[in-house]
């Protein structure tokens, strides 16, 4: 049965090993917002034996580094923005100057090429990989948003079709497109890394509505599809507190997969909220 997602309680990465957390705080201003948990539940549903959660916090919006033991397999080689596997965190900054400099202060990798671009609409955008690969994005807005200034806007998903996306996630989530956009030009190419890369950006936002997921559907170049298992390095996952009439979601967390593959934690409103959103051992 479909669930209505209530919000977007937290993004969650799967992660090699925790050490990876000094990047996310020193580099890019989050804070540890509490202890390392351990939590059978999420390993048993992402295929592991434990699972060593750190809760991390940018802003009002929350991340979950997730260890697990086995550790899954590492990002796909040559991973690019088109990839249908690809999933960003966007990290709203007020000084997209004084962010970039913050970063260039550590080790990452570039995905935008020559630093900040800025996008028609006056929007600057950095993308940009964690040492364990995993995507990134600082963004500035000409009118920031109240609700996640200094925090995480959106988690940004690849998709093979626009339209059934939105199906999906409007059908079995209730999420809703608040904006939508096609974008092109040789700032997206530079933004992306992709030879005249041609996008459909589409904004769903869950009851709600910040943060919210962002769908970009590539019309050219047409990406690479993979079949990544839950404990994959790439395999991000979006947390929702979900509330249901019954069924799906109602009495336990869950594990869904969208079309394209990318992992749906789904929790539901009244389950504790500890650990990676799921509840601790």
């Amino acid at each position: 049965m479909a669930v209505t997602a209530l919000r977007l309680d937290c993004v969650s990465l799967n992660v090699r090993d925790l050490a990876v957390c000094a990047f996310y705080t020193e580099a890019l201003g989050f804070a540890v917002a509490g202890p390392v948990r351990q939590d059978r539940r999420l390993a048993a549903l992402l295929g592991a034996r434990t699972a060593r959660i750190m809760r991390l916090q940018r802003g009002a919006q929350f991340l979950e580094l997730v260890a697990l033991d086995p550790a899954g397999a590492p990002y796909p080689i040559g991973s690019r923005s088109n990839d249908l596997w690809f999933q960003h965190i966007a990290l709203a900054t007020s000084d997209m100057k004084v962010a970039y400099a913050r970063l260039c202060q550590h080790a990452f990798t570039p995905i935008s090429q020559g630093g900040p671009v800025t996008l028609p609409g006056g929007v600057v955008a950095f993308k940009f990989r964690d040492p364990q690969m995993h995507p990134l994005e600082l963004i500035q807005f000409p009118t920031p948003d109240p609700a996640t200034a200094e925090g995480i806007d959106h988690s940004a998903i690849a998709v093979a079709n626009a339209e059934r996306s939105i199906a999906f996630y409007g059908k079995n989530l209730g999420l809703k497109p608040i904006a939508r956009q096609t974008n092109n030009g040789p700032a997206q190419a530079a933004l992306d890394d992709l030879e005249a890369p041609e996008v459909d950006v589409v904004a769903l936002a869950p009851k709600r509505a910040a943060p919210h997921v962002e769908l970009l559907a590539y019309r050219s170049p047409i990406g690479r599809r993979d079949t990544l298992q839950p404990s994959s390095i790439a395999a991000t996952g979006l947390v929702f507190a979900t509330r249901a009439g019954g069924g799906l979601g109602e009495q336990a967390p869950a594990l869904i997969r969208d079309p394209d593959g990318h992992s749906l934690l789904l929790r539901p409103e009244r389950y504790p909220s500890v650990g990676m959103c799921l509840g601790k051992e």
